[in-house]
């Protein structure tokens, strides 16, 4: 993974764009030495959603088997019908 400056990147930005678009680089951004954020090709946040889209639906899963039933209530309620 290759780092850039942010100001450089600002100033580079149609190469830096097509770095990542057809090179299919992926580049993190920093300032002052720091990573801020990330370019990456759109493959790849495709499949970041998809990978967080199928945790989600473990953790509902796993969530909802450890969930302990809830007993029915009484179909009658103080003389009426529920």
């Amino acid at each position: 993974m290759k780092k850039l400056e942010a100001t450089k990147a600002r100033q580079e930005f149609a190469d830096t764009l097509n770095r990542v678009a057809y090179g299919h680089d992926r580049i993190v951004l920093q300032r002052h030495g720091k990573s801020v954020a990330a370019v990456v090709p759109v493959d790849d946040l495709d499949l970041i959603k998809r990978c967080e889209e199928e945790e989600a639906a473990r953790t509902r899963k796993k969530a909802a088997r450890s969930r302990k039933p809830v007993p029915r209530r009484s179909r009658e309620r103080k003389g009426r019908a529920a």
